[in-house]
């Protein structure tokens, strides 16, 4: 039987891989918090920690009509940026992919009332949410990387019943999984004319005071293991356009188990802006008895029921 063993949400934003001194001068001589966090992640966790697989729900990665899951035997290549290639250009990547427990997710998305389909393509993109989180986390560690993509159709509920049809595989395999949330929390961004005016990781600089209370209150109760809150409280978060409608936070949260859930947070960083969106590193280890099962429970695809609808 398989399990989830370490979850987290975790910063991908491209400052992290400019040079040093760059990054110190984009922040007032000083180093951002979340460079050195997931160094520390990294010694603390992904170094020590019993996993197989790193499964990343890539906020980055948007499909159509249905999620997508990586399934190829291995990846490698160089990466450049579309969006950011100054700062971003040729970073190396190698890695073992997962095909097994990448189909069997298949298995598990007509129950739960959602798409989900593996693709082994050797020429399918990747994405920085992906490259940049591996780059500090996994390389030289020889562990298998999956990405899934968000569908960018999707509901609250689609996200979650992805996320369900993920951790039934898990369960169903033979693999310890850590899954890696990757993305922010509020994502409004300046104007192209404004933004270099706050750059600094500063949370002054979020995009507004309303948004970075909201951010602020969600990672309290992430602290403090209230998963059902964050579920409860979507309707009034997507207000504040969190990044890919929270894909990445709802799907993990689908995987284990919801407002079941009470694995409290540990900070890996501050709270810090990047030109006006909400960035943190925040770690769930796994709690005592393990992490809840995903919901177990068959549901019809046109089925329209909305957790966290108004």
């Amino acid at each position: 039987m398989g399990k989830v063993v370490g979850a987290a949400i975790l910063a991908h934003v491209p400052t992290i891989m400019l040079p040093q001194d760059v990054r110190f001068d984009l922040n007032e001589g000083k180093e951002i918090t979340l460079v050195p966090g997931l160094k520390r992640l990294r010694a603390e966790v992904m170094e020590t920690l019993d996993y197989d697989t790193v499964v990343v729900l890539d906020s980055h990665w948007a499909t159509t009509v249905e999620f997508v899951i990586t399934a190829q035997a291995e990846r490698s290549g160089l990466f450049t940026s579309e969006e950011l290639p100054r700062g971003m250009s040729q970073i190396p990547y190698a890695f073992k992919g997962d095909p097994e427990l990448a189909n069997a997710v298949a298995n598990y998305d007509e129950k739960n009332g959602t798409w989900v389909t593996p693709i082994s393509d050797p020429h399918l993109p990747i994405f920085y949410a992906t490259v940049n989180l591996w780059h500090y986390l996994g390389r030289g560690l020889d562990k298998r990387w999956v990405s899934m993509s968000v569908c960018q159709t999707a509901t609250t509920d689609d996200f979650l019943r992805a996320g369900r049809a993920l951790g039934e595989a898990i369960r169903d395999s033979d693999r310890n999984v850590l899954l890696l949330a990757s993305g922010a929390l509020s994502h409004t961004f300046y104007k192209l004319r404004d933004l270099r005016k706050h750059e600094a990781s500063d949370p002054k600089h979020i995009y507004s005071a309303e948004a970075r209370e909201a951010d602020l209150e969600r990672i309290e109760w992430m602290k403090a293991g209230d998963h059902k809150r964050i579920l409860d409280t979507m309707p009034e978060f997507k207000k504040f356009k969190p990044e890919a409608n929270f894909s990445h936070w709802l799907t993990m949260a689908g995987a284990t188990g919801e407002e079941a859930n009470t694995a409290k947070g540990v900070m890996y960083s501050e709270y810090e802006n990047s030109i006006g969106t909400g960035q943190v590193h925040i770690y769930f280890p796994e709690p005592e008895g393990g992490f809840p099962l995903p919901k177990d429970v068959t549901l019809s695809r046109d089925d329209s029921t909305e957790v966290g609808a108004a």
